[in-house]
């Protein structure tokens, strides 16, 4: 009986910590994402709400439409995994996952050894770069949306 009453005591601890953790990465993600993007070339002002919007239109007018579509869907699945991948290869460019990745401009430069608090930080910057570059850096061929539009353009 005092077994099961702690691994109990044990799940509801554990279930209680992972809906605060996932609770407080939403917050995380609304307030960042309502802020000014840090990519130079973005637009001055815009958020990444903004960004994320202006390049869903964007990709309304691609022709053929899949291509445009492919490259959101493309952010969408590969984004994630490749922010958290290149952000643990800033963090730790000395490491076995660092020499097996290859040398991108969207690894950050300087974020070796940061602290535990950074990383959230570091996270968010490299999903903005990730997004410029896929979605909204001028592309010479393949996929080639509309310059990004201003943030007053927008409204």
């Amino acid at each position: 009986m005092f077994l099961v009453k702690t691994f109990q005591l044990i799940f509801k601890v554990l279930n209680s910590g992972l809906l605060l953790t996932i609770m407080a990465a939403i917050l995380f993600i609304a307030y960042r994402g309502s802020q000014p993007m840090s990519v130079s070339q973005a637009p001055k002002g815009m958020t990444y709400f903004e960004f994320i919007t202006d390049r869903m239109n964007a990709a309304k007018t691609v022709a053929p439409s899949r291509c445009g579509w492919g490259m959101m869907l493309s952010l969408a699945a590969l984004g994630p995994i490749y922010s958290i991948i290149y952000t643990f290869v800033g963090v730790n460019p000395e490491g076995n996952l660092a020499k097996v990745t290859a040398p991108d401009p969207d690894i950050s430069k300087n974020a070796a050894g940061a602290k535990w608090y950074e990383i959230p930080d570091i996270w968010w910057l490299t999903i903005e770069r990730l997004s410029w570059t896929m979605v909204g850096k001028p592309a010479a061929h393949g996929c080639q949306f509309r310059p990004v539009k201003i943030a007053e353009q927008l409204k």
